[in-house]
């Protein structure tokens, strides 16, 4: 199997200013994702970035960077100009690994990027894990997603779902045989889609829950989910989450 990473990165962050660029035991954050996505099968790992800053830092270390335009609106959009610079054939597999992921597991990045070569039928594919709390059910900050039997997303939602009929409102405890669901923000994709998905309109459904895989779902085009075959660590959105990855790498 063959694939490449790219990892689209900005400099700005509303919670944390610099993100990419912060210190992570005497490395940057952007550095400790990079060497994390080395240790995956990829052929080859880029960063993807429209700041001089990034470019320069990860320039420093031997990472292979590209610059990319200003005026992207997502990661996704970034993902496919970084295929149509490199020139990658049509089937060619590209995972989106977030730059705020510094340890996410090697294995997961190898599972999704096979999961969608097993899938042909599929234009994506993702992951996700069990939702086990009711806080993380009731946050619309963790998104949702549910999935047909045969592995294919039916719909990813910052609401409740799938909402259980009987569930009352002040109930702490989730039914035990609630198949709820976390989406994990990381992505497999062929280049041949990414240069269809960027001249898609952004779909209503995508503008309502501000979710832009939905447009893919808006469209009639199939996503594979799975469960991840790992537990992943949260990501770095907060200083305090920032504090906790450090302290990972100390212990």
């Amino acid at each position: 199997m063959s694939f490449v990473v790219v990892i689209p990165t900005r400099y700005a962050s509303t919670r944390l200013p610099g993100k990419p660029l912060q210190d992570i035991a005497g490395k940057t954050m952007i550095q400790r994702v990079y060497q994390q996505a080395c240790k995956t099968a990829a052929s080859q790992v880029w960063v993807a970035t429209d700041d001089a800053r990034i470019e320069a830092e990860v320039t420093s270390w031997g990472g292979q960077v590209l610059m990319t335009s200003i005026d992207h609106q997502s990661g996704t959009d970034r993902l496919a100009e970084v295929a149509s610079q490199l020139g990658l054939a049509q089937d060619a597999i590209l995972v989106n690994l977030q730059g705020d992921e510094p340890l996410m597991p090697p294995a997961v990045v190898n599972q999704v990027a096979a999961n969608l070569q097993a899938h042909p039928d599929c234009v994506a594919a993702t992951l996700c894990e069990p939702i086990r709390r009711t806080e993380d059910f009731r946050n619309p900050s963790v998104v949702k997603v549910v999935a047909d039997d045969r592995g294919r997303v039916l719909y990813f939602s910052r609401a409740p779902i799938p909402w259980p009929r009987d569930l009352a409102l002040d109930q702490n405890e989730l039914p035990d045989n609630l198949d709820a669901r976390r989406h994990l923000g990381i992505y497999a994709y062929r280049a041949g889609f990414l240069a269809e998905y960027v001249r898609w309109a952004p779909a209503a459904l995508e503008r309502t829950e501000m979710l832009e895989q939905l447009r893919i779902l808006a469209h009639g085009a199939s996503i594979h989910l799975d469960f991840c075959c790992e537990p992943v660590p949260a990501g770095v959105d907060t200083p305090a989450d920032l504090e906790r990855v450090r302290r990972h790498f100390v212990l």
